[in-house]
């Protein structure tokens, strides 16, 4: 009976633990680059070419603007431990994608694909997406053409745009994922 409750005191206190909202705003000057407030932390974003779109569209390079929770952590293990974390998480494999094309019943889903076959691969030779926090940005309803494979990843080495992520460095991506869950709000705009 000790071992449950001990569980169930650990559980509680990793729940309060949890922030309820992190903040994306563009920075001054430049719409491409953000600033990403979770708590007392606040750390550097690339955001997408297009900068915060209030009305996002598939390929426009907007990060859109809006209220969003994250769904899971997606994550390469053939590079990282996993990392310390309450959102539910995945390792990601050869065959995972996510489908990009908004004629496809599976649009802004996860998908898996064989060699050769389309969708944005989430195992790549870079190191962008060896951790992805998947957010529900346009899930319920999906709707054709409204934004895809939104999502908080890796940034480039010279911070340059992504096609509509919010994008950190490593250490900054090991941090906010200390600090959110299911329950945590993202707020983008």
């Amino acid at each position: 009976m000790k071992t449950h409750a001990k569980s169930d005191a650990y559980t509680m206190n990793r729940r309060v633990q949890q922030l309820s909202a992190i903040r994306v705003k563009p920075a001054a000057g430049n719409p491409r680059r953000g600033w990403l407030t979770a708590g007392q932390l606040t750390i550097p974003v690339a955001l997408g070419r297009g900068g915060i779109l209030a009305n996002k569209r598939e390929g426009d390079g907007g990060t859109p603007r809006g209220s969003f929770r994250p769904r899971q952590l997606w994550w390469r293990g053939d590079r990282h431990s996993r990392p310390r974390t309450l959102l539910p998480a995945r390792l990601i494999t050869g065959a995972d994608a996510w489908c990009e094309d908004p004629a496809d019943r599976h649009y802004n889903r996860w998908i898996r694909r064989g060699e050769g076959e389309g969708g944005d691969r989430l195992k790549r030779a870079d190191h962008l997406y060896d951790f992805i926090i998947e957010i529900d940005h346009n899930t319920r309803p999906r709707i054709a053409g409204r934004g895809s494979a939104v999502f908080l990843h890796l940034a480039r080495d010279n911070f340059g745009p992504t096609a509509g992520c919010v994008s950190m460095t490593k250490a900054a991506m090991l941090q906010l994922l200390r600090l959110i869950g299911p329950r945590t709000r993202i707020i983008i705009g």
